[in-house]
């Protein structure tokens, strides 16, 4: 049972700690989450007004070659 010991010593080596990182207020994370706010909607207004404007130009080029919905009425072209 002995020889299952081990004769050398383990060397453990301890490196220098980092240093810590600056504490964060309160006003730094509220000011980050409405600055990540602002840039999500501000992106989601401009994708929207992007999309829209693709419906909007599709739905009129697609209108001025279509038959009239009545056969009684004219159809009035933008």
């Amino acid at each position: 049972m002995l020889f299952l010991l081990q004769k050398a010593p383990i060397v453990v080596e301890v490196v220098k700690q980092p240093t810590p990182t600056p504490s964060i207020s309160y006003g730094s994370v509220l000011l980050s989450a409405v600055v990540l706010v602002g840039v999500i909607l501000v992106a989601s207004m401009l994708v929207g007004v992007v999309v829209g404007g693709i419906f909007i130009y599709l739905k009129k080029r697609f209108n001025l070659w279509a038959p009239p919905t009545d056969p009684g009425h004219a159809r009035l072209r933008i």
